[in-house]
Order: C-alpha cells, then sequence, then structure tokens
C-alpha cells in the first residue's frame, strides 16, 4: 500500500518533485523555449482518424494498487494465458486460411468447369458466363466492404504495421473488419482481379489475436469476461504481432518465414519471449495447415485441388549452376529492382487519386470501380488466349506428371483454350485460366522447356502488371504477395529462357529463373530481404537454390532503394499513418529537443482543476496528453506527471471523485477506480467528450488529478540531441516524452549493478547481486 505525501499525494509524485525542475506555466510563458512535447503529439494524426497507443505503463495509484493486490500465483498464470493465447490465435488463424482456401478453389474450380463446359458449343457463352461468374463474386467482395467493412478494403499490412510501431488507425481490429476480410478476400480473389490472399491472411490473423485479446466483441455480445486479461496496448501488441505472423505461415505454409516477416517488416519492438510465443503460433498454424491438407487428400473438398494452400515444389529442378548465370541472375535482380519501384509509383499516383477524385462520392462509385475492372480482368483473360495459335503437345518424360494437353477445368499445364487439334495446348491460356497459384506453378515448373512463347510471356507480363497497379486500391481486399510473384516470374522465365537458349547446357531449368524472378520483383517492391528469401526457399522447398535467392533480393532490393521506399510505407505514408523509420533522419542529429517543440503550446492543468475548465480543455483541444501542474512550498509551479485525455474522460463521466473543495483530496479517497477502469476500448473510438452530459452544479466542482496521472513520464533535457530523442521515443513506444530545462540537482546516479536485483523467497525484499565489474 502507498502512503501520501505532506499533502495527500502518492509517494511517486514526490519523488518526481525531486527531480524535475520549474516549468512555466501556459499563461505566463505561453509557447516560450521551455515547453513540452506531451500534448501536442497525437494533434497531428487528427485528419487521418489515428491515434498514438499507450505502450508505457501508466504507474498511478490505480495501478499500484493493482499490482499490490496480486497474488504470487499471477504471474504463472498470466504467463500460461499468454502461451494459451497464442495455442488460440495459431488455430484460428490457421482455419481461417483454410476455410478462404477451400473457398477460394472451388469457387474458380465451378467456373472453369462451366466455362469449359460451354465453350464446346459456344464461345460467346462461355465467355458470358465466366464474366458473370467473375463480376458476382467481385460485387459481393466490394459490398461487404463498402456496406459492412470499410476498413477491410486493401491488404491491412500497412495499417498493421502502424499499429504495432504505435498508431491505431480507427475500425482495423474489429470484428466487423474480420468478417469483412474473410469473405471480402473469397470474393475478390475468387472473382480473378490481379491481387492475393496472402496479405489480407495477414490481417486476419491481427484481428483474431486482438478479438482474443479483448475478450470478444461486446458490440455483437460475443464476448467473455474469463479470458480478458490482456487490457493494456502493450500486451495487445504482442498478441498482434503473433497473429501477423500466423497469417504469413497460414497464407504460405512458411512458419519459419511468419516469424521472419514479423520480425522484419511489421513489428518495431521485439524481445525474446515474444519470439518464442510468436514462433509457437507459427508452428501450431503449420499443423493445423497440414491436418488440413492431409483430410482433402482423401477428396472430400471439393474443387481443392494441389494449388489450395502455396508450395510450389521445385526441389526436382536445377541442380546446380555455374558462375556464368550469375550475370544473368543479376540482371533478374535489377528488373525485379526497377519494376518494383515503379510498381510502387504508379500505385501510389493511383490510390491518389482514385482517393482525392473516386471515393469521395460515395459507395456507389466504388462499387461500380471494382465491377468495371472486374469486367476489363474478364476480357482480357478470356479474349487474348483467343488470339493466340495454339502449339502442339511437346515430348514429355513418362515419369513427369505432366499430361499435355490437361483435362479441362483441371488446374495443370498445357491448358487446350481455343484449338483445332486434340494434341495441343494455348500456352497464354495455360497461364490466364487457372488461379493464381496454379499459373504460378507453371511457371516454376521444371522438364517443360519451350511451354511457353517469349511472345506470350511478354503479353501476359504487360497485360497483367497493367491490371495489377489499377486494381491495387480498389475497395476490396487485396494482397500484393502473389501478384508480385506471378508478374516477377514471367520475365524471370523470360530471361530463362535467353539463358537455355545462349549458354545451351542441359542443367538450366526456365522454371529456376522463374523462381529468382519473382523473388527479384517482391524485393524490389516491398523491399524485405531475409524473411522473404526464407519464405521463398519454404514455398519451394529447394535449399539449394538459396544463395542466388539472396543475390537477387540484395540486388533488386538496392535497385529500389535508389528511387522511392517500400510499396507498404508508400501505402501508409498516403493513408495518414506516421510510421517511425527504425534509424532518425540524419538532419535530426544537428536539432535538439527544444527546437522540435518551441512552436507548441503547452496546455497544463493544475492538479486540483475546475470541472469546467476541464471540460473547456477537452472541447478545445485535440491533445491526447496533459501536464499536470502543482505549487511548491515557495509558491514556484511544479509539474507532478501526465494525465492522459483518455483517462480524464473516465473520471468525467463517473462523476464519483468530484468534490466540494479546491484542496487536494486525502488518500482514503483513492480507492473508486480499478486500474481496468481506465482501458481503452479496443474499438478505437473510446469516449468522447461530446457523449458526456454534466449539470451546472456538477461542472462548478472540482477534481483532483494526483491519483490518477502518471507520476513518472519520461522526460529529456531540452538540449539532448533530436536523434537520440527519437532513438528512446521509438525503442521504448512511447506516446509522449517531456522537454524539461536542464535539472539543477541529482539525487541519485544509477548504475548497471544497481539494476541487477535479486528477489528473497521469504522476505520478498530486493537484494543486490554480486558481482566485481567496476561501474
Amino acid at each position: 500500500m502507498l502512503s501520501g505525501g505532506d499533502d495527500g499525494v502518492p509517494d511517486g509524485i514526490g519523488m518526481a518533485r525531486l527531480a524535475w525542475t520549474r516549468l512555466p506555466t501556459a499563461d505566463a510563458e505561453g509557447a516560450g523555449p521551455s515547453t513540452s512535447a506531451a500534448a501536442a503529439g497525437d494533434e497531428l494524426f487528427s485528419a487521418a482518424a489515428v491515434e498514438s497507443l499507450d505502450y508505457e505503463v501508466i504507474e498511478n495509484y490505480a495501478y499500484r494498487e493493482e499490482q499490490a493486490q496480486r497474488s504470487k500465483f499471477w504471474v504463472p498464470y498470466y504467463v500460461m494465458l499468454k502461451w494459451l493465447f497464442s495455442l488460440l490465435i495459431g488455430v484460428g488463424t490457421g482455419l481461417a486460411a483454410i476455410f478462404i482456401n477451400l473457398a477460394v478453389e472451388n469457387f474458380s474450380g465451378w467456373k472453369y468447369t462451366a466455362t469449359f463446359a460451354i465453350i464446346k458449343h459456344s464461345y460467346f457463352v462461355g465467355f458470358f458466363v465466366y464474366t458473370i461468374f467473375n463480376l458476382a463474386l467481385v460485387f459481393s467482395s466490394v459490398y461487404i466492404v463498402t456496406n459492412f467493412a470499410p476498413a477491410a478494403a486493401g491488404s491491412g499490412i500497412p495499417e498493421i504495421k502502424g499499429y504495432l510501431n504505435g498508431v491505431d488507425t480507427h475500425g482495423i481490429l474489429l470484428f466487423r473488419t474480420l468478417v469483412g476480410k474473410i469473405f471480402g478476400s473469397i470474393g475478390s480473389v475468387g472473382g480473378g482481379l490481379a491481387l492475393g490472399k496472402e496479405g489480407p491472411l495477414v490481417h486476419t490473423g491481427a484481428c483474431i489475436a486482438s478479438l482474443l485479446g479483448q475478450g470478444g466483441s461486446a458490440e455483437y455480445h460475443l464476448s467473455s469476461r474469463w479470458v480478458r486479461i490482456f487490457e493494456s496496448d502493450r500486451d495487445r501488441r504482442d498478441l498482434v504481432t503473433c497473429g501477423c505472423a500466423a497469417g504469413v505461415a497460414a497464407a504460405f505454409r512458411a512458419p519459419v518465414g511468419g516469424v521472419l516477416f514479423a520480425l522484419e517488416e511489421v513489428t518495431s519492438w521485439w524481445r525474446s519471449h515474444l519470439m518464442w510465443r510468436v514462433f509457437f503460433t507459427s508452428a501450431v498454424v503449420a499443423v493445423v495447415v497440414r491436418s488440413a491438407m492431409n483430410w482433402c487428400n482423401s477428396g472430400k473438398c471439393g474443387h481443392f485441388g494441389a494449388g489450395g494452400f502455396i508450395i510450389w515444389d521445385i526441389s526436382g529442378g536445377q541442380e546446380d549452376y555455374s558462375y556464368q548465370e550469375l550475370f544473368p541472375m543479376a540482371i533478374i535482380g535489377v528488373i525485379g529492382g526497377l519494376l518494383g519501384a515503379l510498381f510502387n509509383q504508379l500505385t501510389l499516383y493511383i490510390t491518389k487519386w482514385r482517393r482525392t477524385y473516386l471515393h469521395k462520392k460515395g459507395k456507389r462509385v466504388q462499387i461500380f470501380e471494382a465491377c468495371l475492372i472486374s469486367l476489363v480482368t474478364s476480357t482480357i483473360s478470356f479474349v487474348l488466349p483467343l488470339l493466340r495459335k495454339c502449339s502442339p503437345c511437346p515430348q514429355l518424360e513418362t515419369n513427369s506428371g505432366i499430361e499435355c494437353p490437361h483435362p479441362p477445368g483441371t488446374d495443370g499445364n498445357f491448358v487446350n483454350f481455343y484449338c483445332s487439334k486434340d494434341k495441343e495446348y494455348n500456352d497464354l491460356a495455360t497461364i490466364f485460366f487457372n488461379t493464381q497459384d496454379d499459373a504460378i506453378r507453371n511457371l516454376f515448373s521444371a522438364k517443360t522447356f519451350h511451354e511457353y512463347s517469349a511472345q506470350s510471356l511478354i503479353t501476359f507480363l504487360v497485360m497483367f502488371y497493367s491490371l495489377a497497379v489499377v486494381t491495387f486500391g480498389t475497395a476490396v481486399p487485396a494482397g500484393q504477395f502473389v501478384p508480385g510473384i506471378m508478374i516477377g516470374s514471367t520475365y524471370g522465365r523470360l530471361v530463362g529462357m535467353f539463358v537455355v537458349k545462349y549458354y545451351k547446357k542441359l542443367n538450366i531449368e526456365e522454371g529456376t529463373y522463374a523462381l529468382l524472378g519473382a523473388a527479384s520483383f517482391l524485393g524490389g517492391s516491398m523491399r524485405m530481404t531475409v524473411s522473404l528469401c526464407v519464405i521463398m526457399v519454404e514455398i519451394t522447398n529447394n535449399l539449394k537454390l538459396l544463395p542466388l535467392i539472396m543475390l537477387v533480393l540484395l540486388v533488386s532490393k538496392a535497385v529500389g532503394d535508389f528511387f522511392n521506399e517500400g510499396l507498404y510505407e508508400e501505402q501508409a505514408r498516403l493513408r495518414g499513418i506516421p510510421l517511425l523509420d527504425s534509424r532518425p533522419k540524419q538532419v535530426m542529429r544537428n536539432m535538439n529537443a527544444k527546437d522540435a517543440c518551441k512552436n507548441q503550446k503547452v496546455v497544463c492543468l493544475p492538479r486540483v482543476s475546475r470541472v469546467i475548465d476541464i471540460v473547456s480543455v477537452l472541447r478545445t483541444n485535440k491533445h491526447n496528453g496533459f501536464p499536470v501542474v502543482d505549487r511548491g512550498q515557495n509558491g514556484e509551479s511544479l509539474v507532478i506527471g501526465l494525465i492522459l485525455r483518455s483517462h480524464l474522460l473516465v473520471l468525467l463521466q463517473a462523476k464519483v471523485d468530484f468534490q466540494n473543495s479546491p484542496f487536494p483530496c486525502g488518500p482514503g479517497v483513492l480507492n473508486r477506480h480499478n486500474f481496468s477502469d481506465f482501458v481503452k476500448p479496443a474499438s478505437s473510438k473510446g469516449k468522447s467528450i461530446d457523449d458526456i452530459h454534466l449539470t451546472e452544479d456538477e461542472l462548478g466542482l472540482y477534481l483532483d488529478l494526483a491519483p490518477f496521472l502518471n507520476p513518472s513520464p519520461y522526460i529529456v533535457p531540452e538540449d539532448m540531441s533530436l536523434a537520440k530523442v527519437y532513438n528512446l521515443f521509438r525503442q521504448l513506444g512511447l506516446r509522449h516524452i517531456f522537454v524539461v530545462p536542464r535539472p539543477s540537482r541529482v539525487v541519485g546516479l544509477i548504475t548497471r549493478k544497481d539494476l541487477l536485483l535479486e528477489e528473497d523467497g521469504n522476505t520478498a525484499m530486493a537484494e543486490l547481486q554480486s558481482t566485481s565489474v567496476r561501474f
């Protein structure tokens, strides 16, 4: 139990008074040089409908009371629940991935079966059925997103990356967003658009993790109190990290790649304990998906084929490579960097135009746009193969397992489409008339020399690249992993054809170059290296190609970085999500903390404030944190802590802490709230000052803020380098930092040995560990 100070203030506030220097009041100094950065950090984000998260522990009186009342079994129970939730996240994400893949594969199977059956009698009727089928699926997707779950549009990775960076975009983790993401992905991918389901699966895993952490959805009465233990943003951040890794593991059947993706691409805060839970979650996903695959192998999943879950086994392809091949492989890396950077820039321009002029006109325009793109995509994918002449089936090895032509309506190489003879195939239809997963498998396939002509590959590359650029940004769930692999594998196979032709070596496989092309485009667009390298190895089951994948990734990323940032960073900036990069800008090394906040006006609150003054401050300011000022023994102003806007709203709504006296309250009235009362709802909206109604008598009362503020926020001297402040802010996941004048006195000095504490089991007292290190 905490004891009060001389005037009823908890000890933490008293210690803060000793450590902090005088700060001028807002009335006296306005926006003078000795200002605080605490209150202005979130005002920048108001137009983008985003809000910073509170990763810092608010050590107010309610928090300390709760910590003191916990039993010794709390920590084991807490750790056990974390592992249990990691298991549930893995199972939930795996089941969601299974459902999405089964639905997409069966819808695609029905579509191609019906189309191939009808074109035997009439190609026009077949084209009509094919177009209507795609249009119906895309319409269902865009209708769900625009009318039910607007936050489900896009891949969701920029928003989740922002969340793990410390910025919450409203609505991205709601139950309706999860439903919209799942069913919207089925419609958009099954409808044949030039996008994938892998990015949305990452968002799906994050939604599942967040909903489990908050105990379900209160809006739809699907909640349970007994699992509502992870109420802080710190705990939810860890769960969402597990969900992101689970989404990648489910999408690519790449558990290790999922862990590395979460580490490299989305999360900004990492530690070893979290890595173990993320790894466990990804392993659970792999087991669930493998179980589903074994069950579907018995034929119980309808049209679900080998392409349902991505894995392109090319272990039987090229066994070795020579140094002469390194140059064309480096060329593939350069091409990937150039095309990837161009893709990022084009999607940025088109998405900006679409958000500025098109989507502001309402939902009907968004629905019409998606349906129009569906009609164009269906027309291109059906008409272009009609213009291509068929080729005779090549001589295949008897044990290759490849049939030419393959039966209509099934996945595989050598599609017979608009051919006059039975033993002919249409190489352009082999790419267009398959699901994207099966088309990539065809491009990666070994022992299929001369399956594609250069003209067909160039035609497909130009058309699909253009469609991918235009489709990205529509109001449907859209991922860019698989379209990027499609684009890269196409020009990679082109380079492989030239290498086979001019090097004339028997051990060179065109499919190997298709794989390297896919890796190069993803590296040039998304700028991932380690995680992408491991994902490509896992989905191809060929470890021998690891050095080559590393080479093209390094080259493509270097080339792409020369022109612009990665796809997710560009899209996050377009959406107004203020991501903090891993390193500060160079100009920050020549600036100090005082320079960053000199144009800000500090809005402070006195320790005992009138209710009407608090309401006025909340209505006239959009800040989410306010310094609290008290008078010292000599009448000087001293900052005693920071109180959050959300906490003030809780106190105003509860009304139980209002008092008639303008003097500080005593310590005996501080137990009216639990720490959970101040937890921000996971719905991201929370309370609003407009929702709180107070009478005239209540507005005239007073409120003592001392028991509810954070008595020990992070502070920096005004002359500290801004680069150093940046690193502190990002690495600790802070929301506010106080900037104060240079302190005038030192109350102590902490070294390493002061942090090496050992708990005595009998007395529960912390003792210093013996050490021979000099400090």
